[in-house]
């Protein structure tokens, strides 16, 4: 569960913004439903869009939330993955929280940098012999890059997902990992816990 300290995040405003507009449109919405002579089908719209990013602001909160008890570094967890999402470089980063991994991967090569964005971004960058497989990050350390994952047995056959989105969601399903996935595709931030994959906004305002 997140921590106490997680109310003093930026993002949980914005989210309680959010959450007051909807409210009020809804109100808005209740009170017009009355008049048959107006159509509110772009107001629902309207209302299904904000929902749609409060759902990704607040995956971006809990996000940090799951993070910050594991990691003094996660803000260049965040910065990182803002910069991958805008230049669309492909990213797969393992958040080790209390189950050990070293059981559940394999192939890695020793990195044991401390913990920056930039030292991530150099990892994923294209054409890095290393921007292939994952990066395991034990508290503020880099352990290792171009590790392999388990494949989720469930979703590897779902064709919209790509390998990284079944490695995520694979290692999560087995462990309480947490895994950051950039896709190479579109350049869609998510991160995956507990078997579940879960898109995030990660934009500026969770800095």
């Amino acid at each position: 569960m997140p921590d106490n300290h997680c109310n003093d995040f930026p993002l949980k405003k914005h989210l309680a913004k959010h959450l007051e507009e909807i409210s009020s449109l809804a109100q808005q919405n209740i009170e017009l439903l009355e008049d048959e002579n107006i159509c509110l089908i772009t107001e629902f719209e309207n209302m299904r869009n904000l929902m749609t990013d409060i759902v990704t602001t607040a995956a971006s909160f809990y996000l940090n939330c799951y993070l910050s008890p594991y990691t003094a570094k996660y803000r260049d967890l965040t910065i990182c993955m803002r910069n991958l999402s805008e230049r669309k470089h492909g990213a797969l980063i393992v958040v080790e929280r209390k189950d050990a991994l070293d059981p559940l991967i394999s192939s890695n090569i020793p990195i044991g940098g401390t913990l920056t964005h930039a030292l991530l971004e150099s990892i994923f960058y294209p054409g890095n012999p290393l921007h292939d497989g994952a990066v395991l990050i034990r508290s503020d350390t880099v352990v290792s890059a171009a590790n392999v994952l388990p494949l989720s047995s469930i979703h590897v056959s779902d064709k919209k997902l790509g390998t990284r989105h079944c490695a995520a969601i694979g290692l999560t399903e087995r462990c309480d990992a947490l895994v950051l996935v950039v896709s190479e595709e579109t350049g869609q931030a998510s991160f995956a816990i507990s078997g579940v994959l879960h898109p995030v906004n990660v934009s500026p305002i969770e800095l």
